[in-house]
């Protein structure tokens, strides 16, 4: 199947020429939509690690107090007693949610940049330009 098409005489007429400046807008755009993309794959790692750490919360209320944690840090299992174990994880949670409204925030601001670049771009190209996924 061949999507290829001849320009209809209007369409052709109706083609903006590109400037640098609306170069310098793709490509700012681009690099925009990459930095997003990037930024939520972060985000759903960082949704992952809360949620894992929410099963933890579960499963140190059911634990015995007395009985030694096995708690991971970075790559290593420690033994830490069940207070402590509470303590590393409420700060644990505190960090990532930290994380997460610190990238959902810069995410936030840069869809508004691209948001912005659309309204200029759309303006000129009209249906000349894509910049949906």
């Amino acid at each position: 199947m061949n999507n290829m098409r001849m320009l209809e005489q209007t369409e052709e007429d109706d083609a903006a020429d590109v400037t640098w400046e609306d170069q310098q807008r793709i490509s700012t755009f681009s690099r925009l939509n990459t930095r997003v993309k990037a930024l939520e794959e972060k985000l759903e790692g960082i949704k992952q690690q809360k949620e894992a750490l929410d099963d933890l919360t579960t499963e140190l209320e059911l634990a015995d107090e007395d009985e030694p944690v096995l708690y991971k840090i970075g790559e290593t299992f420690l033994h830490m007693p069940h207070t402590r174990a509470l303590k590393r994880l409420e700060r644990d949670q505190q960090e990532a949610d930290h994380q997460f409204m610190q990238i959902a925030g810069q995410v936030e601001e840069i869809e508004s940049q691209m948001k912005a670049l659309k309204v200029v771009l759309y303006a000129k190209f009209g249906k000349a330009i894509n910049l949906e996924e």
